[in-house]
């Protein structure tokens, strides 16, 4: 088995019953097969464990959101044949009932609790004219602007040992950013245990960053764990897209499930055959943790 492998074996028998794992798509594009790996390691997970799982949308990012590609992280676990226990069982009640923009309050509330502590400060520097640099520099910290101004960036000041030095938590349009949101729902879900991307790392540890600043020790609790990334033949990270790479694309050249899992178990060193479907991949994993 892979050195993934081992270290998913690993985090599984360590996971107590009771614990929450998360999906977390963002309606950006068609999802790929990376992001099909990543929904069965933490589906995987969850089934052998005795872990709930929540199906949460990340849906804030309001430009890049299309209602094609909503159904499509539905028709995605279908075809996968992956089920959850919490979270929309449609795209329609999804809009209706799970959308983040439902939980805007408590976005705000914690991005007030930020401002309370003076941890905040505005910026209205472009990405065009941060280009240059590796890091945002300290000395943009004081630019003369109130967090009350219009189209302003809210920023938190960080560690400076931190990759996302200084990140943006409320976007100049006053949305809550990426982080912020991704906090106060791991929070308010519940959720224990997180199995992402390793190209996440830098996002997660801002967030345990944002828990600490925001005085929740809850957070501080959940276990981490960072899969290596799926890429393209030159390879390069996928990205989605409406492209041959797209999840969406298999399904309609009539292709089954079974290609993902076949892949997964290549990707873990699997002795052949590999699973073709989730029911034999979780079975395996049941006989490999016993």
């Amino acid at each position: 088995m892979m050195p993934f492998g081992n270290a998913l074996l690993d985090f599984v028998r360590t996971v107590p019953a009771g614990s929450k794992f998360r999906l977390a798509p963002t309606p950006s594009g068609y999802l790929h097969i990376g992001n099909a790996f990543n929904f069965v390691f933490n589906w995987l997970v969850a089934r052998v464990s005795g872990a709930s799982l929540l199906l949460r949308i990340d849906d804030l990012d309001a430009d890049r959101k299309r209602p094609e590609y909503v159904q499509d992280i539905f028709d995605a676990l279908h075809w996968l044949g992956l089920g959850w226990d919490e979270g929309p069982q449609t795209a329609a009640e999804f809009e209706e009932k799970w959308s983040q923009h439902t939980r805007m309050p408590s976005y705000f509330e914690a991005l007030e609790t930020l401002r309370a502590k003076g941890l905040l400060f505005a910026c209205r520097k472009s990405r065009r004219e941060l280009v240059a640099y590796d890091n945002y520099p300290a000395v943009f910290r004081d630019q003369g602007l109130s967090l009350d101004d219009d189209d302003v960036a809210w920023r938190i000041r960080t560690d400076h040992d931190l990759e996302l030095r200084d990140f943006i938590v409320r976007r100049r349009d006053g949305i809550p950013a990426y982080q912020i949101a991704s906090v106060v729902d791991d929070l308010h879900f519940g959720v224990t245990h997180v199995i992402r991307g390793t190209d996440l790392q830098p996002s997660g540890a801002a967030q345990l960053f944002l828990a600490r600043c925001l005085s929740e020790p809850r957070y501080l609790d959940v276990r981490f764990l960072y899969h290596p990334l799926i890429t393209d033949a030159s390879g390069e990270k996928l990205s989605k897209s409406e492209g041959a790479d797209s999840l969406k694309a298999l399904r309609s050249q009539g292709g089954d499930a079974g290609v993902v899992f076949r892949q997964m178990g290549a990707f873990l060193g699997l002795e052949e055959p590999h699973p073709a479907t989730a029911a034999e991949l979780e079975d395996l994993f049941r006989l490999l943790i016993s």
